[in-house]
């Protein structure tokens, strides 16, 4: 297998890891607020603007990986 497409593979595994974990983490925290609050659980602009933020670097880090594999075993 290529070393570029070997780096792109991980990436996307390691970027989809992230992706579930921050959602879990996020998820988690606004069952807890809403509890504390006693109200219904909902994402507000911080949560939204934050899980936002890990997908759009969630979806660089493959062509990271690609390139940092291509340019150290290629």
């Amino acid at each position: 297998m290529q070393s570029a497409l070997h780096g792109l593979i991980v990436g996307f595994g390691l970027g989809a890891l992230l992706l579930l974990f921050e959602f879990v983490m996020l998820n988690k925290a606004v069952n807890e607020r809403a509890k504390k609050y006693n109200r219904k659980p909902e994402f507000d602009v911080t949560d939204r603007r934050r899980m936002h933020s890990i997908l759009r670097f969630a979806l660089v880090l493959p062509i990271g990986f690609a390139a940092a594999f291509w340019l150290l075993w290629g």
